[in-house]
């Protein structure tokens, strides 16, 4: 199943990857791969994360403090937020307007 970002999403997503490598050469890179592997589990396995509101679900990110928020659309993956988990967790509601 294809995914698709979430403008928004994509923005704090490529933040993410600076800000990990700004803090040490390579961990930015690191964090990219622990989202992409995040991503190819929610492919493999779409309805087995837990449901935060609605249909959004949210999978965990490995190593880092991060959550892949999604929803399961009919031919696609709609990722509405990398969202670190020391936000304030309903920031990204607004995106699915």
């Amino acid at each position: 199943m294809n995914y698709a970002f979430h403008p928004e999403a994509e923005a704090e997503f490529l933040e993410a990857i600076a800000y990990y490598e700004d803090c040490s050469t390579g961990l930015g890179l690191d964090f990219s791969a622990e989202i992409h592997a995040a991503i190819q589990r929610i492919q493999a396995f779409p309805l087995a994360w837990q449901v935060l509101e609605g249909d959004i679900r949210r999978a965990l990110v490995h190593r880092f403090p991060y959550g892949v928020l999604y929803a399961v659309e009919e031919n696609r993956i709609w990722i509405v937020a990398v969202m670190n988990l020391h936000r304030q967790p309903e920031y990204w509601q607004d995106r699915l307007v």
